[in-house]
Order: C-alpha cells, then sequence, then structure tokens
C-alpha cells in the first residue's frame, strides 16, 4: 500500500482532483445548512458581499495556480540539468508545492461553483452564513499556504535541496532494509536448491510482495528463495527466485502466480531500493566534476552525504523478527553498496587533490569505524582511488598530501 501511495504522490493531478472533490462538497454543505432550523442564530449576510468575494478567488486563484505551475516546471528542469534525471521524482513529489497547487486549484474551483450557486439564489439565511465562513476560511489557507511555497518555490530544483531529499529518500530505505535485513524473510544460506522460476518481461524490480509469496508458499507446502533483491535488472533468461517443495504432497507450482509478486517496471524506484540512492548521489557528484560545471565543492558535499549515509547503516541495531518463514532473500553486499557509491567519483575526481584527499578521508573513517566487512570494502576503494590519482595528479606536492593521508589510514 505504501509502494502505491508513493507512486500517487508522483502524479501532480491526484491532489488537485481530490482539493477539487472537496470544494465541490464544502459548497453542498453550506446548502445543507440551510435545513437546519438555525436561522434565528447567524447573523445575516449580504447576498452581493458574497458575490463580491468569491469573484475576488474566483479572478486571482486561476492566475496565481498558472504562476505556481510555470514555477514547478522550471524548479523540475533545474532539477535535470544541475543534479540528475534520477531525481526528477522526488523533486515532484514534494509536498509543500503540491499542497500548494491543491489549494489554489481548489479555491478557484470553490469560487466557480458557489458563485453559480449564489447568483442563482440557492441559499438561504443559514446557507449564506455557512458559505461565508467557508470562503473567509479558504482565503487565510490560501494567504498561509501562499507564504509557506514562496519560500518553498525558492528552493525546489536547487542543488543543495535535491541532495538533501535524495539522501533523505536513501537513509529511509536503508533504514528499512536494516530493519528488515531480508525484506521480512529469512536469510538465504547456500547456494540455491529447488526449481528456477523466470520473469516474462525485462525491466527493473521495484518491489516484491513478501506477504503473496509467503501465502502462496504455505497453501502450497514449499519453500521459496529469491535470487534478486528490488533495483536488479531483470531479464527473462535470469531467475527471480527457486521453489522447493517440503515433499510430495506439496501442490502444483504455478510460475504466473510466483511472478504476480514481482513488480517490474522501466525504472528504478528509491522505496525498497537502498542502492539506487546511493547511484544518484554518485552521479551528482560525478555532473558537478564534469569540465563544464567543475564544481569539486558538490562532490565533497556528496562524500558527506555518503558517510553519513554508512556510517548508520553500520551503526548496531536489532533487527526484527523475520515475517515470512517460508521466503528466503539474500543480504544486501556491503561490497556492492560501495561500488555504487566511490568509484565514479574516484575517478572523476582522481585529478582534483581536494576530491581525492576527502574520498581517502571518508573511506578511511568508515574502514577505522565500521565492521570486518565495511572495513575491507573501504580499503579495497581507497586502494584503487589511491592508483587512480597517482595517474592523474602531475604534481609531487599534491601526491605527497595524498599518499600521507592514504597512509593515515592503511598503514
Amino acid at each position: 500500500m505504501q509502494f502505491l501511495l508513493n507512486r500517487l504522490r508522483e502524479r501532480l493531478w491526484v491532489k488537485p482532483l481530490i482539493a477539487c472533490v472537496l470544494s465541490i462538497a464544502g459548497v453542498l454543505l453550506a446548502h445543507v445548512a440551510d435545513a437546519i432550523p438555525i436561522d434565528w442564530k447567524v447573523p445575516e449576510i449580504a447576498q452581493g458581499s458574497i458575490v463580491d468575494l468569491l469573484k475576488i478567488i474566483a479572478a486571482s486563484m486561476l492566475g496565481v495556480a498558472t504562476f505556481a505551475v510555470a514555477s514547478m516546471v522550471s524548479a523540475y528542469a533545474s532539477t535535470g540539468q544541475s543534479a540528475t534525471a534520477r531525481a526528477f521524482p522526488l523533486v515532484v513529489a514534494d509536498e509543500v508545492s503540491q499542497n500548494a497547487l491543491s489549494m489554489f486549484v481548489g479555491a478557484f474551483i470553490f469560487a466557480i461553483v458557489a458563485l453559480s450557486a449564489t447568483t442563482n439564489d440557492y441559499f438561504g439565511k443559514a446557507g449564506r452564513f455557512t458559505l461565508f465562513v467557508l470562503t473567509l476560511s479558504a482565503l487565510v489557507v490560501v494567504i498561509v499556504v501562499f507564504v509557506r511555497w514562496v519560500d518553498s518555490i525558492a528552493r525546489l530544483g536547487r542543488l543543495g535541496a535535491v541532495i538533501d531529499k535524495v539522501e533523505q529518500a536513501t537513509a529511509t530505505a536503508l533504514a528499512e532494509r536494516k530493519r528488515r535485513p531480508c525484506l521480512g524473510g529469512i536469510a538465504a544460506a547456500g547456494p540455491p536448491r529447488g526449481l528456477a522460476f523466470h520473469a516474462d518481461q525485462s525491466g527493473y524490480l521495484q518491489r516484491i510482495h513478501m506477504n503473496a509469496l509467503q501465502r502462496y508458499a504455505a497453501k502450497c507446502k514449499l519453500n521459496i528463495t529469491l535470487a534478486v533483491l528490488p533495483g536488479a535488472m531483470i531479464v527473462p533468461s535470469r531467475p527471480l527466485g527457486y521453489v522447493l517443495p517440503d515433499g510430495p504432497d506439496s501442490g502444483p507450482i504455478e510460475a504466473a502466480r510466483l511472478r504476480e509478486a514481482f513488480i517490474i517496471g522501466p525504472l528504478r524506484q528509491f522505496d525498497d531500493d537502498p542502492r539506487f540512492g546511493l547511484v544518484v548521489l554518485s552521479e551528482i557528484a560525478c555532473r558537478a566534476l564534469s569540465p563544464g560545471i567543475n564544481d569539486p565543492g558538490t562532490a565533497i558535499g556528496i562524500l558527506g552525504s555518503l558517510h553519513r549515509l554508512f556510517a548508520e547503516w553500520d551503526r548496531a541495531a536489532e533487527p526484527a523478527d523475520p515475517e515470512y518463514d517460508r521466503v528466503a532473500a539474500p543480504v544486501l553486499p556491503v561490497d556492492d553498496m560501495f561500488e555504487d557509491a566511490f568509484p565514479a567519483i574516484a575517478r572523476d575526481g582522481a585529478g582534483l587533490v581536494e576530491v581525492a584527499v576527502r574520498l581517502q578521508r571518508v573511506l578511511g573513517e568508515l574502514g577505522r569505524c565500521g565492521s570486518a566487512h565495511m572495513r575491507a570494502a573501504a580499503l579495497h576503494q581507497a586502494a584503487l582511488a589511491m592508483a587512480r590519482s597517482e595517474r592523474a595528479l602531475d604534481f609531487p606536492p599534491d601526491l605527497t598530501r595524498l599518499r600521507r593521508r592514504h597512509a593515515d589510514y592503511w598503514h
């Protein structure tokens, strides 16, 4: 359900549609008030004052909504140019901008519908008072949302804001994987056994419905071992997993039923794929290091983000108990995570001493405070980065400085 909600958040039309429905419901609510015998309790509101107020809202909100859409589109375009296109879904899902656009469109629809109803004498005394209160409330909310949105749109699409969003999305995915290291199943041990089942399409694995696999495995008395994790490139020739029946009384194996639990799409998603966030951060750093941009400070900032993410990943924590005892999944390899994060930065920043030195420091600190697996991965990446820089740096003092930094951690 959360995966579906996150995809809906990436659609700009969802919240404006909800706001339109609520706006129409608000007008109908004002008419319902006429059926309640409270005319003697509410003050008389002149129809002309309501009409004038609604005309002001209707005339202004359409222009404001158009301006909001133009500003958001400009911010989205800036994201692809300054950061990376892979971060676009996170920028589109910005709640402040979506809520602002929804309020502007909803207020416009509310004003149009209420204006049409008011000029046709649709409301009585109680209805006009209710509509007047709703109109003032809508106006106050629009003003508050607009002020908040102006502050947000100034940052939306900026490189620093995009990096923060990617780091936050990656940290959330890593925390969830740390809590459920095998996606809620048991750890896969040894080589897989059983009958392999395959996908019937190509793409990226976005999500695995573990509860569906567990129900099917319990029903048919079999065990499932996954061969892939979310984020993997899926092709029909590569097994999705293996099925091992409990015994001769196990039910028939239906590959089509098993494939239904795997969501495959053309793009990777941040939700269940922590490695994708690491790849996106690395892409942003590489773009900053390109000759056309030449912004090593951004790459150094990305290395700080990667340091925080890996340090939190290695922090000791008690994982949740397995929920699916008939589904086994592999753990996320630390070596692969380091491969996603650091080699591209080491390659493009090899000739920049400030980037190379910071990379050695980040890898050294991760190796110093990390587990044995993380230390081995950090040492491997530090040695490769050092070898790249020795080929790229031609100024002896820079190379001496870098070697000294490398030796501080590894010798």
